[in-house]
């Protein structure tokens, strides 16, 4: 069985933004994000004894003006600590997306698409052990 992994990291302005270290780096990575546009990058990789293989998603992302006050409330939540460029999209940090042009499970840190690409160049099934509601 092939073994699976995936990272993601945000680029605004050539500057590479993984996640905050602490309160001060998260409000560093957001003022800088706040009322522009930037990437979020996210690789699949799966490797077995024989094979490996890596794809890469790629989404813009716009945010909103978002003020110091909410900088520090959304800090409070906890979402951002462990998260790529201090922001979940998923979760009270989707209050912040102006627009998205790409992959939502890119975002989230997961692609979808390249993941079951990935899972078929390994011949692992998708689909065999659903259920259909309708059968």
């Amino acid at each position: 069985r092939p073994a699976l992994g995936a990272d993601t990291i945000l680029v605004c302005d050539g500057q590479l933004f993984g996640k905050p270290s602490d309160f001060d780096a998260f409000r560093e990575m957001i003022t800088s994000l706040s009322g522009r546009k930037h990437s979020v990058l996210s690789a699949v990789a799966m490797s077995n004894r024989s094979n490996s293989g890596v794809l890469v998603s790629e989404t813009s992302v716009t945010f909103r003006a978002i003020s110091d006050q909410e900088i520090l409330s959304y800090w409070q939540t906890g979402e951002p600590k462990d998260k790529a460029g201090g922001y979940a999209i998923q979760g009270y940090g989707s209050i912040f997306v102006k627009e998205i042009l790409g992959s939502y499970s890119g975002v989230v840190g997961l692609p979808i698409v390249e993941t079951c690409s990935l899972l078929n160049r390994f011949d692992v099934p998708i689909w065999q052990d659903l259920q259909s509601p309708l059968l």
